[in-house]
């Protein structure tokens, strides 16, 4: 049960960066490039290559190369029910909406 905790908390703090878990909420709906990765997100390259360096040296992404082009997936089979989690019930045609929850204006910053 230790190990497995310590794997969860790992793959939790990951998701608790909020590029990261943009991107991986984007990745769950398919494959996409560095590229559209980016834009979509409107971050700067160098910056969207850092993230996802991050992702896939813990072995949560995968990437290919086609061309000049680099496309990622997620590769990580718990990753993956997260994320579908997450999406079906934050992004997905059935989110729930949380009354009371702060918005990000609210949440007081330490």
């Amino acid at each position: 049960m230790e190990k497995t905790a310590l794997r969860v908390s790992a793959l939790l703090k990951l998701l608790s960066h909020r590029d990261r878990l943009m991107v991986l909420c984007h990745l769950s709906q398919g494959e996409m490039s560095a590229g559209d990765l980016a834009e979509t997100l409107g971050r700067k390259a160098p910056a969207m290559s850092q993230q996802l360096a991050v992702l896939r040296r813990e072995g949560i992404i995968e990437a290919r190369r086609d061309g000049q082009s680099i496309y990622y997936r997620i590769a990580d089979e718990d990753a993956v029910a997260i994320m579908g989690f997450l999406y079906q019930r934050f992004c997905g045609d059935d989110a729930v909406e949380t009354p009371g929850t702060p918005s990000t204006q609210e949440v007081a910053v330490p």
